[in-house]
């Protein structure tokens, strides 16, 4: 048995009778950090922790930055932002890409939270909120460089540069945008937006520049500016699509065995019988299923592994479970209550993304909390 593996038994002495472990390595998430910000330096390096900090923990995986020397984070809502800033010291700075919803202004003023202001809208609001408070406020202001997602529009912007004079109380302390294809290092669109990038810094002079994501870290120092926004590499995905993946693994799951079968030839597994025994098979059914992000549309195409060896999802994934085929096994090597491994050092992030049809993403933003989870 392999030492994750044995890991996860020990992890079983406190916490018995959990279906599946979930260990989130804040050692490897903190080494993945320093080789970003080594390669940004001099610029810093920003820690995206939105969606939960892509569902590992915002509270645990932020403190844990903090302390390598992390003092930027950015989240999504306005209400990740409140969560969180209790749990970070008052030098931290805490940011919210999606800017603020009418009538939540004051509160993020006094909670020290820092909108990124995507529109002249949200800008004539935050104004607004420093004038009532009698204060300078900060903020960021995010362009759109040719994602049409989120920021100012191109044809918006000399009616915003008229803006920020009149409004004096706000602070601007960086200017932003996104990149579209900075995981495909050969897409034209990255040259694009930053050629784009640098015009709205032509018009806008005397703003520092926030431009890169995880995958526009490894498009150069051009892509750079003063801070970088990192995100799917802190936690061991690729931000290079096609390469091989310089990120450390942070995710391990293991999923437990809740039954063992044999069944004949002409068996129907899963619902609606959508795979039929060719022969004799021996089966295990596990405790996790799409309710616990394991996707249904990795049925009949994705697997397991226990200690390296390959155990394909038969039948349909359901809600509670799936069944996998574990004839390649010695019979008697799995009983209740083994555990086979989800993710790990047999299977990455990109492995399972690949095989469910989707991203790395999706995939860790959507690990349930049904599993037990242990920081170490």
């Amino acid at each position: 048995m392999d030492m994750i593996l044995e890991s996860r038994s020990q992890a079983a002495l406190s916490s018995v009778g959990a279906s599946g472990y979930l260990t989130i390595d804040l050692g490897a998430l903190r080494r993945n950090y320093k080789l970003l910000s080594e390669m940004v330096a001099p610029a810093q390096t920003a820690a995206v922790v939105k969606a939960n900090a892509y569902g590992l923990g915002a509270d645990q995986v932020a403190q844990a930055l903090y302390s390598q020397g992390c003092r930027h984070f950015f989240v999504a809502q306005f209400v990740e932002a409140v969560h969180l800033r209790p749990n970070l010291p008052p030098e931290a700075q805490l940011f919210v890409l999606n800017g603020l919803q009418p009538g939540s202004e004051i509160r993020c003023a006094e909670s020290r939270i820092i909108p990124v202001l995507n529109s002249l809208e949200q800008l004539q609001q935050w104004a607004g909120a420093a004038r009532r408070l009698k204060r300078t406020l900060p903020a960021v202001l995010q362009f759109d460089t040719g994602m049409s997602r989120l920021g100012v529009q191109p044809k918006k912007r000399a009616e915003l540069s008229a803006s920020l004079r009149e409004f004096g109380n706000v602070e601007i302390l960086f200017i932003m945008s996104h990149l579209a294809s900075a995981d495909d290092a050969g897409s034209e669109q990255n040259g694009d937006q930053l050629a784009e990038m640098n015009r709205i810094a032509d018009e806008f002079p005397g703003f520092d520049v926030c431009f890169a994501n995880s995958g526009g870290i490894f498009l150069g120092n051009a892509f750079h500016g003063v801070l970088a926004r990192s995100g799917i590499a802190l936690y061991g995905g690729a931000p290079t699509a096609g390469v091989a993946n310089p990120m450390e693994a942070v995710v391990h799951l293991d999923v437990a065995v809740v039954q063992i079968q044999a069944v004949q030839a002409g068996a129907r597994i899963g619902y609606s019988g959508a795979h039929v025994a060719e022969g004799e098979m021996r089966l295990a059914t596990l405790a996790a299923g799409y309710a616990d992000g394991l996707l249904r549309s990795l049925s009949g195409r994705g697997a397991v592994y226990y200690d390296g060896v390959r155990l394909p999802i038969v039948g349909r994934v359901s809600m509670d479970s799936m069944t996998i085929d574990i004839s390649a096994l010695p019979e008697g090597t799995l009983t209740l209550g083994s555990f086979v491994e989800v993710l790990g050092p047999h299977q990455t992030l990109e492995d399972l993304a690949r095989d469910a049809g989707t991203i790395s993403y999706e995939i860790l933003t959507g690990l349930g909390q049904r599993y037990h989870r242990r920081y170490r």
